[in-house]
């Protein structure tokens, strides 16, 4: 195949995203939702808004494909993380079921977006099953790494693998930690972002010891987020490409390591519209295809 979405690194070609403006809607859904989606703090309306342009027009500079998802009052203000409702494949978009309640309605209002852009769907995780995109990274064109969190369950894991099995692709299960409990948000990607067919950014502190000893004998080379850096969404990187990724400012130390391995970073602020909300770049994407 010409493209692919079997990777989380090679060039990116097209993109789905839901803008901050269309995902925070006013100051009242702001006031209304912040809290009760356990974000850090109410976003700030206009920063947010600046700092999404910002991160979009990373994005429009690279040549990538926008996609947008229309405004929908229903949806909660997580709809801006738009990388968990879905996951890409080289046969066609599966739709996720949120193991996050306030997010339910997302799934299909994402299958309805991708449809009417002529996406394909693949399949559909169903209920008991829970499956959001965070948990779940591709690893190399036959391997993909899902996380068994509080968001994603062994019956959505098991579902996801019927669908991939056909296509010749191994899923692996990762056991990720209880960590900051269920309400906290804390998928794979969370702390596991590949920037090229054998680089990754990790934080090994919340790593399985299994999952990380299978990345070295994957001969992958890793990252390491220092700890003052995690909170920071210095682990959350987006690649656009081989070593060409993007992060979230002020996580200094994670940008130095990647650019001494040869890495191009860019960086937006992301106070408001990842930090808070627990959502760096590559949850505010939901890539579609790459270039193979």
């Amino acid at each position: 195949m010409k493209y692919t979405s079997h990777s989380e690194y090679l060039p990116l070609c097209s993109v789905f995203i839901k803008t901050a403006s269309d995902a925070f809607i006013n100051e009242d859904k702001l006031e209304a939702e912040w809290e009760t989606l356990n974000y850090l703090g109410k976003p700030k309306l206009l920063k947010s808004n600046t700092e999404y342009e910002i991160f979009e027009n990373i994005l429009k500079g690279k040549g990538v494909e926008i996609i947008y998802s229309p405004m929908d009052t229903n949806l909660s203000l997580d709809a801006i993380y738009c990388r968990d409702a879905s996951i890409a494949t080289n046969e066609g978009i599966i739709i996720c079921t949120m193991g996050k309640q306030e997010r339910a309605l997302e799934p299909e209002a994402q299958r309805k977006s991708f449809l009417d852009n002529g996406i394909p769907i693949l399949g559909t995780i169903q209920d008991p099953g829970t499956l959001e995109g965070g948990d779940v990274a591709w690893l190399n064109q036959n391997t993909l790494a899902v996380g068994l969190t509080y968001r994603t369950n062994l019956d959505g894991i098991e579902q996801l693998r019927t669908l991939l099995n056909p296509q010749g692709v191994s899923v692996i299960t990762v056991d990720l930690p209880h960590y900051k409990g269920v309400e906290d948000v804390f998928h794979l990607m969370s702390i596991f972002s590949p920037v090229d067919k054998d680089l990754a950014v990790v934080y090994s502190p919340l790593m399985p010891i299994r999952f990380r000893n299978l990345l070295l004998e994957m001969d992958y080379k890793l990252v390491e987020v220092p700890e003052e850096e995690f909170d920071s969404m210095g682990c959350n990187v987006l690649a656009i490409a081989p070593r060409k990724c993007v992060m979230v400012a002020g996580n200094p130390k994670t940008r130095q390591a990647l650019e001494k391995v040869g890495c191009e970073v860019l960086v937006y602020s992301g106070k408001e519209i990842s930090v808070k909300g627990g959502g760096g770049p590559t949850c505010l994407t939901r890539p579609i295809k790459r270039l193979k």
